[in-house]
């Protein structure tokens, strides 16, 4: 009688259809049943759907880095990861952080060596679980829990025609998520951003965030001014082996024109008063991960009845697929009649009874033009 032992399941998360096709043959030889995934979105989608056993996950991808990925896959899966890299220097900066990842591999990689180094995976036992909170813990997430919710911004935008709103949930385990604003003589500025970890030592990255992205409100141009404060934030970032996705924008309110910066967050929305919602694309990997990085600034313009929406991941994790969460958040922020109703729909998307990370929203609306 032939034994037939268990399906085991491996995501290839890989941008690159020639490399994604390499490893999909390496692994299916190692008898996993492979799904592929060409961004980091439909790689979080693939592994929550399939319960996979294995991934591997290149770091360079279209929407979001392969690091972000990781710490996404972490919140629901205890998969083995393996990440591949082009850059070779980048492994001892890759170690050197707590990414969640079990290996790290050099592209191009020898298909044997890849195979020997999953089969290695495969043979260590899985870290256990933590074991139940002490009363030490529960006073640490109690503290970290203060520091989150005094990031928030106290003062209420108040911009002629615009109507701005923001809301957030935090998990009981207390994660990094944060948005601040405040106005400016020409409109508003927003920084919304998720430093990695969870309790007071997420907290604290996001104060440090918090604290130089206003140090440098009086920079003229967006990207020197993100420029500048990315490099003192991954300052710290490197000395507690963490890093943060961030977007920040600045907002012109007499024309609508929003200018923006988009590190590794992925999770805004513009949602125009006609026409299909877009996601806003980031423009490189979250601070913290590479040196020297640099991301360029887009624009947007408001136009009457637009809204800019941005989501943290908790809403994302919520959904099944991409196109669920598109759906759902542009339906949202069409049916209702102020930002902070559409907020408060937008916190229900993501179920507190069910929701395993921080749940934060902002929404800033352009009011329809009185005159049409």
């Amino acid at each position: 009688m032939v034994s037939t032992s268990p399906l085991r399941h491996a995501v290839v998360v890989e941008d690159d259809a020639d490399i994604r096709g390499l490893l999909v043959l390496v692994l299916e030889q190692l008898d996993f049943v492979v799904t592929e995934a060409p961004d980091g979105l439909s790689g979080v989608e693939a592994v929550r759907r399939t319960n996979a056993e294995l991934v591997t996950l290149d770091i360079n991808l279209p929407d979001i880095d392969g690091m972000e990925v990781c710490r996404r896959l972490r919140e629901f899966s205890d998969a083995y990861v393996l990440m591949l890299t082009a850059r070779a220097d980048e492994i001892d900066r890759l170690n050197g952080l707590d990414t969640g990842a079990d290996d790290y591999i050099n592209k191009p990689f020898s298909p044997k060596e890849l195979q020997a180094r999953i089969r290695a995976l495969f043979r260590r036992a899985r870290t256990p679980a933590a074991p139940a909170e002490d009363q030490r813990q529960t006073d640490e997430l109690e503290r970290a829990a203060v520091v989150q919710q005094s990031l928030l911004p106290r003062e209420t935008v108040r911009l002629e025609g615009y109507d701005v709103a923001g809301a957030f949930r935090p998990t009981r385990s207390v994660g990094g998520d944060f948005y601040d604003w405040y106005q400016t003589r020409d409109g508003m500025h927003l920084t919304f951003a998720d430093a990695m970890g969870k309790g007071m030592g997420a907290a604290l990255i996001a104060a440090t965030v918090r604290a130089v992205m206003r140090s440098v409100a009086d920079t003229p141009a967006i990207d020197d001014a993100f420029g500048s404060a990315s490099l003192t934030i991954a300052s710290d970032l490197d000395q507690s082996g963490s890093f943060a996705t961030m977007f920040h924008a600045r907002l012109d309110s007499a024309s609508g024109k929003l200018s923006y910066i988009d590190a590794g967050h992925g999770l805004a929305l513009h949602i125009p008063a006609e026409g299909p919602a877009k996601r806003l694309v980031s423009a490189g990997p979250p601070v913290g991960i590479l040196d020297g990085q640099h991301w360029p600034a887009s624009e947007l313009d408001l136009a009457p009845g637009d809204s800019l929406v941005i989501v943290s991941d908790g809403v994302l994790d919520a959904h099944d697929s991409l196109e669920d969460f598109v759906r759902n958040v542009e339906k949202a922020a069409r049916n209702g009649s102020t930002s902070d109703d559409v907020c408060a729909a937008l916190l229900e998307l993501a179920p507190a009874a069910t929701a395993e990370d921080d749940v934060t929203a902002v929404v800033v609306r352009r009011k329809p033009d009185a005159t049409h």
